[in-house]
This record gives C-alpha cells, structure tokens and sequence, in this order.
C-alpha cells in the first residue's frame, strides 16, 4: 500500500507505554476481531429493524427520520459510561513508522467515509483510534492486548495494542501492510454501523436472545462490518494507492482469521453453532463483495444469506 508522505489523523491516542489501567478482564477474543456489545435491556426489536436502517439509513434520513439522532449524547440508552484512561498528554502524532503507518490509515478512513456520508447530504463523525501496550480501560471495560483490536461503541472509539500486527503475521500467517490496513478498516466498519444505528439496536436485541440466536446475529454484524472495509479498499483502490498483491493480503487476512479455521488451529476441530464472526469463506466472500462494488447497499449481511 503507498501511504508514504499522505495524510496523517489527528483523532489519535497514544497510551503505548502510559499504562492503561488495572486489568480487570479481556473484553473480546483474542486473535479475533471482536467488538465489545453491551446496552439496556429492551422491550426487542425485530430483525427487519436492523434491516431497514441498514440497507434503508439514507432513505430514512429524506423522510425526516434520523437513525443519528439515537446516538446524540453518546452511548446506548441506558448504558453507564465509564470514562476511560487519560492520553496524559500524549496526543502528539507519532514518530515511529507502524504509529505512522496506522495514523494513515485511519486518515485514509476519514477521507473515504467523510465522502460517502457527504454524497448523501450527511457529516461523517470521525472515530478516535487508541494504540495502548498490554492493557487499556474503555467505556466498554478494561481489555488487554489478548482481546485483540475492538471498537467500543460506548466512546466511538478503535483500541489496538499494534503487538497484534506481529501476532497477525506470525501466529496467523497474515503478514502485509494491507492485512493489517484490513483490520483497522474493518473496525472502523464497525463505528460506520455505530453511525447507523446497527450497533445500538443489536446491543439491544441480543439482551433477548439465546445464545445461539446471539452468535448468529453476531456473524451478520461481523460481516458487514467486513464488506465496509471491503468498500473502504474499492475507493482506496480508485486513488491508486493499493500496490500488486494488496488484495491477497487482504483475503488471506480473512481466511486465518474465520472461525472454522481459528478453531481447528486452537482445538483441531469445530464447532459451528459457536461461530460468532463468520467462517473464513463467508469473510473473504463479504470482502470482495464490498471492494468490487464499493456501495453499502450490497453489504446487507441482515437480509440476505450469509
């Protein structure tokens, strides 16, 4: 990927080395890229809810409804915002190349979304990217660098300890600047389904749901959050700035790190009903799906199979 000499975001915050505060429990599964859910209990909602904000969020908006509005203040209904860690001052831009790098990409997000949301007369809300060491306190609880990168809905937040790009590569045999550029996109894919309303409304219907029904919901959420980083790479595409075997990169990246293959890394076998991000396939497919067309709507994970 050319990101040399472009753009670096200023919505960064470098805890590496501050210290994030005590540990007091891993918030996703490491190696994975998961999202923390939580949220007040509702009275449910149905999965044509999803559905419509989904495939229908622009729409909505010409007819005076406003799926943004339910974000306004920040946080879920009902959730009790816990105020993370302090940068203590450490909001400078970073100096070492992988900060750089990861500072780009972010921008890079910026650029994309900001012109997505402005085609459809709306203002993109830029997330805040934390790169922290070994451990960190968000809204949505304390983590540790085990859990992998997450979005944190409950800040707008992405934490990354970047220890994981070393993981990525050596534990899962996905090396390349796009494979790691893939994983920042995708959780920012889940901060653009934060904007639309998909997060709110799932945090809150899980609170309903077997377990069962939680891990399928889980997957659908998951994959679209992989066919918006898919878009994020058909745009980044057109600027010319992805390089001969970008791609591959990326599509490897979503093959070591579906469940079915996680699994049979960890435990020589697996378990299906316990999927929860998707099989490798189904990321790979979801991906390629968003990079070739580069348009949200043929990312409806809710609404089509998966």
């Amino acid at each position: 990927m050319r990101w040399r000499g472009r753009r670096q975001s200023d919505n960064i915050e470098d805890l590496r080395g501050s210290g994030g505060g005590g540990f007091g429990g891993g918030t996703g599964r490491g190696g994975g890229f998961r999202i923390p859910v939580g949220g007040a209990r509702s009275g449910g909602f149905s999965l044509s809810t999803i559905v419509i904000l989904v495939v229908l969020f622009f729409a909505l908006r010409a007819c005076g409804i406003d799926p943004l509005a339910m974000l306004e203040g920040g946080g879920l209904p009902g959730q009790t915002q816990v105020q993370p860690s302090q940068p203590g001052g450490q909001t400078a831009q970073p100096t070492d190349e992988m900060g750089q790098f990861v500072a780009t990409v972010l921008a890079e997000t910026e650029d994309v979304w900001t012109g997505i949301f402005q085609a459809e007369g709306q203002t993109y809300q830029k997330p805040t990217l934390v790169m922290f060491s070994d451990q960190v306190r968000s809204a949505c609880g304390f983590a540790s660098a085990a859990s992998g990168p997450f979005y944190c809905p409950g800040d707008r937040k992405v934490y990354i300890d970047l220890a994981f790009y070393d993981q990525l590569a050596r534990q899962f045999g996905a090396a390349g600047d796009f494979a790691q550029a893939y994983v920042l996109a995708h959780e920012v894919g889940h901060h653009v389904q934060n904007l639309i309303g998909v997060l709110p409304r799932f945090n809150q219907m899980r609170q309903t749901m077997s377990q069962a029904e939680q891990n399928q919901m889980s997957m659908r959420v998951e994959l679209q959050a992989d066919c918006f980083a898919g878009v994020w790479g058909h745009f980044t595409d057109q600027k010319g700035l992805l390089e001969e075997g970008d791609i591959e990169e990326a599509l490897n990246a979503a093959q070591q790190i579906g469940d079915d293959t996680l699994q049979r890394k960890t435990q020589g076998y697996v378990v299906p009903e316990s999927f929860n991000h998707g099989t490798s396939q189904q990321r790979q497919t979801w991906f390629a799906r968003g990079f070739k067309s580069g348009k949200l709507s043929d990312c409806d994970t809710f609404n089509n199979p998966i």
